[in-house]
């Protein structure tokens, strides 16, 4: 009994911490964000700690619901996606701490827990009665569709592979940070391991509707599109849960792809060693943020609704497959012993 009440208090204390921690650093990393798209493209840009005082003076405004919405789905939305966004965290390690949650099918549950703060969005966008947000929301709908096959095949990919060493839960966070695909596979396998990581990398934008993927907002064509009559405290938990799920999809991009630490690399033990993990995390959390966000987002200019669909059904669940049949080839070349 006492056993199970310090578990409880572990789960409830862990989860407010991640919470704490996951909307804190999510600003910060928008603010990273927004100085570093500046000055690529030659502009001074707001401090860092903009993100912040973006928060402070939304929840200081009034907060108003339109007249013919549905009130309180319209207030509901966007704490289920803030809620939401937080939970993925609970299910990802933070540099060589483990997560407050595990399962044996992590990935499968995260794939669906992606998938709410999205759908939230489009209930709040269909509850405001804005005609609009009511277009936002259906091209919300498209894209979730659109770029949920490759995300599947990608992560799919990954757990059958490490399903052949064998282990025992190839779809658990805790079994793929331990078993890093790099180290499992052959030339064949490494280079498709290259092709998934580099769908991951265009579809973090698309879950998190960055330009070009940012259809469902549009702000020069539908006006802010979902959020368009979202305003005070809605509006900023809204703007928290677009924080919180950036680090949550870029932390499950490391802890796939990269689940390296520095204390194994550098032989470092006790806080030190935990210390340079937990930094080394940042540093790769960073990385993919600006691979996957950053750069794209000051390369590329926004696309329409049907090259939206068009990219992520057709080259990015090609090159997602073109990476499992590598997968596939590698594994029975190693099966049958045939040298490379």
């Amino acid at each position: 009994m006492v056993g199970m009440i310090e578990q409880v208090f572990k789960a409830v204390f862990g989860a407010m911490g991640i919470a704490i921690f996951a909307i804190i650093f999510g600003l910060i990393y928008k603010g990273i964000d927004r100085k570093l798209a500046a000055h690529m493209q030659a502009r001074v840009g707001p401090p860092i700690r903009q993100p912040f005082r973006d928060v402070v003076k939304l929840f200081a405004k009034e907060n108003i619901v339109p007249e013919r919405a549905i009130g309180w789905l319209f207030n509901l939305a966007p704490v289920i996606a803030l809620v939401s966004s937080i939970t993925i965290m609970l299910y990802l390690p933070i540099g060589s701490f483990g997560p407050i949650l595990s399962t044996e099918g992590d990935l499968i549950l995260i794939l669906y827990l992606l998938m709410i703060p999205s759908l939230a969005m489009v209930l709040g966008g269909f509850a405001s009665s804005s005609p609009y947000a009511a277009v936002g929301a259906q091209r919300e709908m498209v894209l979730m569709m659109s770029l949920e096959f490759p995300l599947a095949i990608t992560v799919i990919s990954i757990a059958w592979k490490l399903s052949r060493i064998p282990v025992s839960d190839p779809f658990s966070l805790s079994t793929i940070t331990s078993y890093p695909i790099w180290n499992q596979v052959g030339p064949l396998g490494f280079i498709g391991c290259v092709l998934l990581l580099i769908v991951m990398l265009i579809v973090a934008p698309g879950e998190l509707s960055k330009i070009p993927f940012d259809v469902p907002e549009a702000e020069t064509e539908i006006a802010g599109g979902l959020l368009v009559e979202y305003s005070g405290r809605n509006l900023a938990l809204f703007y928290l849960a677009d924080a919180v799920k950036t680090i949550a999809i870029g932390s499950l991009i490391v802890a796939i792809f990269f689940p390296y630490n520095l204390s194994s690399i550098l032989n470092l033990a006790g806080y030190l060693g935990k210390f340079a993990d937990v930094v080394f995390y940042f540093l790769k959390l960073l990385a993919v943020i600006f691979f996957s966000v950053i750069l794209v987002r000051v390369s590329v200019a926004r696309l329409k609704i049907d090259q939206v669909v068009s990219t992520y059904w057709i080259p990015l669940t090609l090159l997602s497959l073109v990476g499992l049949v590598l997968m596939m080839l590698d594994i029975i070349l190693v099966e049958r012993g045939i040298p490379w």
